[in-house]
């Protein structure tokens, strides 16, 4: 069964879960925040342009971050393989697999830098970068939350997109900044790095502001995915 909810000039279609789940949620792109929590939540699928039209603009403010308000690296989506979430999302994005010895200690492997279209063999030379930073995420509403939400964030593997393994010279050149002060110095990686910026922001109900808004919406033909964030 489908329905159509029409929001504004945007029509989304979102498909109802199997019968086999006993309730579904629609996912809705307010805020980024699913009608009914606890059941399986629909992606929602925007062009650029009208995604960026659903973030909140506010003035941001850093008044009280500290980067340990935010847990991280926890122990990952299985504790049981002895890897923190840093690791665990360099085993999940390699190209080539590394060598796994005791202590979940890497070595060798391949990856891609999306940001500087660097190749990686040695995983110490990589950081994995927040998509959206964690001081950026608190300026943005994460100031709000509680020790156990922004853990989650800190640590989201979920999405592909929220924890990115890049050269180190590349996320510390990015540091904390938004796209309207940094963008990937690769041309052709910034539709996608808009694009999942956008993702990120919206799958946790963050906010923007207007200067950050702005500068996102720069790619006419780029669509967003986003699911919103338990």
């Amino acid at each position: 069964m489908i329905k159509n909810m029409l929001r504004g000039s945007t029509m989304l279609l979102l498909a109802l879960a199997p019968l086999t789940v006993p309730t579904v949620a629609v996912a809705t792109p307010m805020a980024g925040v699913p009608v009914v929590s606890g059941a399986r939540v629909a992606a929602v699928v925007l062009p650029l342009a009208d995604a960026v039209d659903q973030l909140t603009i506010v003035d941001e403010s850093r008044t009280g971050y500290d980067h340990t308000k935010f847990k991280h690296w926890n122990s990952g989506l299985d504790p049981a393989d002895g890897c923190n979430t840093r690791a665990e999302a360099l085993l999940d994005e390699a190209i080539e697999a590394p060598v796994v010895a005791a202590g979940c200690k890497l070595s060798g492997g391949l990856w891609h830098s999306y940001y500087d279209a660097a190749e990686v063999t040695d995983p110490a030379k990589l950081d994995i970068d927040h998509l959206v930073p964690l001081a950026e995420s608190w300026d943005s509403g994460s100031s709000a939350w509680d020790a156990k939400r922004r853990e989650a964030y800190a640590n989201d593997q979920d999405v592909a997109a929220s924890l990115v393994p890049v050269t180190a010279r590349a996320n510390r050149a990015k540091a904390d900044k938004d796209p309207a002060e940094w963008m990937p110095p690769l041309p052709d990686a910034h539709c996608r790095y808009i694009s999942e910026w956008t993702a990120t922001k919206l799958r946790w109900g963050l906010s923007s502001d207007q200067a950050e808004a702005d500068a996102l919406k720069v790619c006419e033909t780029t669509v967003v995915h986003y699911t919103p964030a338990p």
